[in-house]
C-alpha cells in the first residue's frame, strides 16, 4: 500500500511538472523576423516597415520577440539571410520587398513549419503569403494635389526601377493631376535604385531643370524633397510624412500604415489561424493613409481630393477607370470599365500624359 501511495505521488509530481512545463511553452513569445531592402532610418519604405514593426511590439508586448536585418539586397544575399532568420527559430518572417519573392520562395519550402509573408509579391504558396498596400491611389489623390498646384503644366516623377508596381504609381499620379489640370504632362527620370539619396537628389534638379514645379518619387530617401525646399518649388512625401524635411515644399504624403496588418498577422500566427493570403489595402481600410494638406494648396483642389479620398474609401471610384488612353493614342480601358487586378498586377505601358519610354 505504500508503495502505491509512493508511486501516485510520483505521478501526480509528474503530472505537476508537465503542466508547468506546458504553461511556459505556452508563454514562450512568437519569433517574428522582419528583412528590410533599405536602411530603417530611410524615411520612406523601409523607414515604413519598422514604425509597423514597432507597432506590432506596442500591441503585444512579451507575446512577440521580434527582429529585424535591414540594407540586405534583393538576390543571393536575401536568401541567405531569409534561410538564417528561419533557422534562427522564427516563426513568422516578414519579406519587405518584391525582390525577395524568389528567395522567399525557396527558403518557405525548406521550412514548411514557418509562416512567411511577402511585400508586394504576386505569388503565393503553402507556408507564403503576399500582402501590398495599393500605393496608386495615394499616388491618385497626391496628382490631384499637384495638378491644382502646377502653374507650368509639368509634373516631375523620380522612378526606381520600371515594374509594374511603380508603374502604376506614375500612371496614377498623372491621372489623378490630369483629372483637376487636362494640361498635365509628366516627365519621368529612372534612377534604378530604391534608395541613393545622391542620385535622387540629382533627378530631382534635372526634373526641375526641364521645367518641373510639383514632384512626386518611388524613391525612398527625402531627398526629391529637399531639392524642392531648395528650389522653391513643391513635391510630395512617398511612404511616410516627410513635412519634417520640407515644411515649405511637401504638399502631402502617401504614408504606408503597416501595423494593423503586422498585429493581426501576429495574432493569427498564434492562434493557430493564420493561411497563406493575398492582401491588398488602401485607403479604404487605412492601410494608405494621407499626410495634412500644405496650406498653398487651392481651395478647389482641397475639395477634389476630399471628394475622391471619399470615393476611393466607399468604393465608388477607382483610378484606373475608362476610358483610358495609353500614351499612343490607344484604347486601354473602355468607358465604364475598370482595369482588372490581373492587368494592374502587370502594368507595363504609360497613360497618355507621361513622356519618354519605359526601359527594357
Amino acid at each position: 500500500m505504500n508503495r502505491m501511495k509512493r508511486l501516485g505521488l510520483s505521478l501526480m509530481s509528474l503530472a505537476a511538472g508537465l503542466l508547468v512545463a506546458g504553461s511556459a511553452w505556452a508563454a514562450d513569445p512568437l519569433k517574428v523576423a522582419f528583412v528590410y531592402v533599405g536602411p530603417v532610418g530611410d524615411a520612406g519604405w523601409t523607414y515604413a516597415h519598422e514604425q509597423g514593426r514597432l507597432a506590432l511590439v506596442e500591441a503585444l508586448g512579451d507575446q512577440v520577440d521580434t527582429t529585424y536585418v535591414e540594407s540586405v539586397p534583393e538576390g543571393a544575399d536575401a536568401e541567405r539571410v531569409i534561410r538564417q532568420l528561419a533557422a534562427d527559430g522564427n516563426q513568422l518572417i516578414f519579406t519587405t520587398s518584391f525582390g525577395y519573392m524568389t528567395a522567399t520562395h525557396k527558403v518557405a519550402r525548406m521550412f514548411p513549419k514557418v509562416a512567411f509573408e511577402h511585400a508586394t509579391g504576386f505569388k503565393t504558396g503553402r507556408n507564403v503569403g503576399v500582402y501590398e498596400a495599393r500605393t496608386y491611389e495615394g499616388a491618385y489623390l497626391l496628382g490631384v494635389l499637384a495638378g491644382s498646384l502646377s502653374k507650368s503644366n509639368k509634373l516631375g516623377y523620380v522612378g526606381s526601377f520600371p515594374i509594374p508596381e511603380v508603374i502604376r504609381n506614375i500612371n496614377a499620379f498623372t491621372l489623378g493631376a490630369q483629372s483637376v489640370n487636362p494640361d498635365i504632362k509628366t516627365k519621368v527620370i529612372w534612377v534604378n535604385t530604391w534608395y541613393d539619396p545622391g542620385k535622387e537628389r540629382q533627378a530631382a534638379e534635372t526634373l526641375i531643370a526641364q521645367g518641373a514645379d510639383v514632384m512626386c518619387q518611388n524613391t525612398d530617401s527625402p531627398a526629391t524633397l529637399q531639392v524642392a525646399q531648395e528650389k522653391g518649388v513643391y513635391a510630395c512625401g512617398w511612404d511616410s510624412d516627410m513635412s519634417r524635411f520640407a515644411p515649405d515644399a511637401q504638399i502631402s504624403a502617401a504614408i504606408l500604415n503597416w501595423g494593423p496588418f503586422y498585429i493581426e498577422t501576429a495574432q493569427s500566427v498564434m492562434d493557430g489561424s493564420w493561411k497563406p493570403a493575398d492582401i491588398k489595402g488602401g485607403i479604404a481600410n487605412d492601410m494608405i493613409q494621407m499626410a495634412p494638406l500644405l496650406p498653398a494648396i487651392p481651395e478647389d483642389g482641397v475639395a477634389a481630393f476630399e471628394a475622391r479620398k471619399a470615393a476611393l474609401a466607399d468604393g465608388s471610384f477607382a483610378p484606373f477607370q475608362g476610358p483610358l488612353l495609353d500614351q499612343g493614342g490607344k484604347l486601354k480601358v473602355a468607358e465604364d470599365d475598370a482595369l482588372s487586378s490581373e492587368a494592374l498586377m502587370s502594368m507595363n505601358w504609360y497613360v497618355a500624359g507621361v513622356e519618354g519610354a519605359i526601359p527594357k
